[in-house]
């Protein structure tokens, strides 16, 4: 029986966040994950994507916050004190995402992953990258490539 060493065995796989938007599991590679907050106000910012909730203040950065429900074509959230903000490093920025609850972190084999169905369609499905099984689960994992804007500029992203 051949068993893996270690450090093989950690190439197969993958750290997560998943997290609920929309009553419907999603997740990311938690190392683009830098925090997770509870829910705080943003301050608008006029002329900005309809996603774009506005931006906070992290300690004296002032970073954009998205509502990841409106990005995936979803609804929008109606934010509240039991919504959290998945503060996400990716590329040249760093991003705020707003979601129902965080719901676990976990470590999946690279090979769980399925392609997403050609027959899927939509907005959301444009930013999935594959799914995982999950016991009785299926998580969709998010490219942030796709959902977030190229090098942190929110203007630029189309929706």
């Amino acid at each position: 029986m051949d068993t893996l060493a270690p450090e093989d065995e950690a190439a197969t796989l993958r750290e997560i966040v998943s997290f609920r938007v929309a009553a419907q599991d999603f997740c990311i590679d938690i190392g683009h994950v830098r925090e997770i907050r509870g829910w705080s106000p943003t301050t608008l910012l006029p002329h900005s994507p309809d996603y774009v909730v506005g931006v906070m203040n992290l300690r004296g950065n002032v970073i954009p916050v998205v509502d990841l429900s409106q990005r995936l074509g979803l609804g929008r959230t109606q934010s509240s004190e039991r919504h959290v903000i998945v503060i996400t490093n990716f590329g040249r920025g760093t991003v705020g995402l707003l979601v129902e609850a965080v719901s676990d972190i976990m470590s999946l084999a690279t090979d769980d992953m399925k392609q997403t169905p050609d027959i899927a369609g939509g907005t959301a499905t444009g930013f999935v990258e594959g799914v995982f099984t999950a016991g009785d689960s299926l998580i969709r994992a998010l490219d942030l490539s796709r959902v977030l804007p190229d090098q942190g500029r929110l203007e630029e992203c189309p929706a």
